[in-house]
């Protein structure tokens, strides 16, 4: 039977997967909180302004349902290490769009490989964790899924009304 212990590095992955499930779903709240001021600063009406949210949601749809082919083709470690690093360079992006266009191909983008860090955070705990440590691990997830969400709107305003809105994508990194 295998150790059911976990070493301090084991509980870092985790909570470092869990972190990145943290600020993809976040992304999600914390920009639709923001989408008037960031539609009013690329010049574009709130109607063509929604895509912003839209583009990061549909792509983020898309990879999750891949997620699990995709961590298997490139190996689970080498796959969250690029949608971890992917996930920050478009974050960068979208903070620095000058336009519309530009600000739709980075939330895609950065939904493709935020998207990813969801499932790779659940997959992660399951194969980390011993069968004993895992509900831990389960209610660690569930509290990203739920605590982000809660509070994206909240920071997104505060970060947009005292900062700008570039910095809601700063965050990210």
């Amino acid at each position: 039977m295998p150790s059911e212990k976990v070493t301090p590095r084991q509980w870092l992955a985790v909570m470092g997967a869990m972190l990145g499930a943290f600020m993809a779903v976040l992304d999600i709240q914390i920009t639709n909180s923001s989408l008037n001021d960031i539609s009013g600063a690329l010049g574009c009406s709130l109607d063509e302004g929604s895509w912003i949210s839209t583009a990061y949601l549909v792509a983020e749809i898309i990879v999750i349902g891949t997620t699990a082919w995709l961590a298997r083709v490139f190996s689970l470690k080498r796959y969250l290490l690029f949608s971890v690093v992917t996930f920050v360079f478009f974050s960068l992006m979208c903070a620095f769009a000058t336009n519309l266009n530009m600000m739709i191909v980075g939330r895609a983008l950065q939904g493709l490989t935020g998207g990813a860090l969801i499932p790779l955070a659940f997959t992660v705990n399951i194969l980390i964790l011993p069968p004993s440590k895992r509900p831990m691990g389960n209610a660690i997830f569930a509290m990203t899924a739920t605590f982000a969400p809660a509070i994206g709107p909240t920071i997104g305003g505060w970060l947009t009304d005292n900062w700008g809105w570039q910095w809601i994508f700063f965050i990210n990194v």
